[in-house]
């Protein structure tokens, strides 16, 4: 299986068995991270009352500007450079998230003279308590096991995830490989079947310090790594930042880079579902499903006339399954 089916599984897997403490909900996403490293796999663990709490800020996500206007609006009325804490930023990139902000309806505005004035409608939840980061490897051979300890290893130097895992394939032998590779002993390992339905947590990872600073890789030349700290600050924005792109975008959002309006697109397995093509006979990757593809042929115009379910077309539809599938989610 390609690496991109296995993370689809490893995604539906963590959706449907992941345990977060307590009585807390899951949401799980791929391909995030910081400009400098990307999780294949994430899972935000929260509760039922702060997902609905923060469904009050709609279901796109907030970037960094609208998260600094969501947490520092006040509940009374203020002149907005009075309420709000030094950007350390021109202060015009602060109005137009302002109005950003009043647009997608958290906070309202109101002007006296030429001082704009806002107070918040909702509070922003403090709606994160862990961040899960899976790095999924279905073939781990030496040579990506030696490439994939360096990542790993920064990720726990970082400490941006609460807890770093490595998904692979299970093997059914008495010790699973990825046991014997020299990868870091704070990563947990997760062995997968080929179906994704199973996985069995063969070694369990160290909870890492998400609130301590830690440090990151900057630069890389002839084998020597220059660091920097990343305070806990820093940190603390990009989790969240990195929890809201997983709100707004769950894991099944690969549509959104595919063709699912090509004439031989389709989705199997409920679990997923996962795409499938039929001309290939197999399942695409995210690359192979573009508009370059020797098999690609749009739907016939006909086809886009049908009744429901179909309205739209067949690509519509998977489209909209799909988004249904995420609202449900959050």
């Amino acid at each position: 299986m390609k690496e991109f089916g296995f993370e689809l599984r490893v995604c539906a897997w963590a959706e449907r068995h992941w345990q977060p403490s307590g009585d807390g909900r899951v949401l799980v996403a791929r391909q995030l991270g910081t400009r400098s490293r990307r999780w294949d796999t994430v899972i935000i663990e929260t509760t039922e009352t702060a997902l609905t709490q923060r469904a009050a800020f709609g279901p796109e996500r907030l970037d960094s500007d609208l998260l600094f206007v969501a947490q520092h609006a006040p509940t009374g009325w203020d002149y907005y450079r009075d309420c709000l804490p030094d950007p350390g930023y021109p202060w015009r990139y602060v109005r137009e998230s302002i109005h950003r902000a009043a647009d997608r309806g958290f906070i309202e505005t109101r002007r006296d003279g030429n001082r704009i004035e806002i107070r918040r409608r909702y509070r922003y939840p403090d709606w994160v308590d862990r961040i899960v980061a899976i790095e999924n490897k279905p073939d781990l051979d030496a040579s990506a096991a030696r490439r994939l300890a360096e990542q790993l290893e920064h990720d726990v130097a970082l400490g941006l995830a609460d807890e770093v895992w490595l998904a692979t394939n299970t093997t059914g032998d008495d010790i699973e490989p990825a046991l014997l590779e020299a990868m870091p002993v704070d990563v947990g390992i997760l062995a997968v079947d080929a179906d994704g339905i199973h996985a069995e947590r063969v070694w369990n990872p160290r909870t890492l310090d998400a609130s301590s600073p830690g440090v990151r890789p900057t630069d890389r030349c002839d084998g020597r790594i220059d660091f920097e700290y990343a305070d806990a600050d820093w940190k603390q924005r990009k989790r969240l930042e990195i929890a809201e792109r997983a709100y707004e975008r769950g894991w099944r959002s690969y549509a959104e880079t595919m063709r699912p309006d090509c004439r031989h697109f389709e989705l199997r397995d409920p679990a997923g579902p996962f795409p499938w093509c039929a001309a290939k006979e197999r399942e695409p990757t995210a690359t192979e499903c573009s508009g370059r593809c020797v098999d690609f042929e749009p739907e016939p115009p006909a086809w886009r006339s049908k009744e429901w379910p179909l309205s739209g077309g067949p690509g519509r539809a998977v489209s909209q399954l799909l988004d249904r599938k995420r609202q449900r989610r959050r």
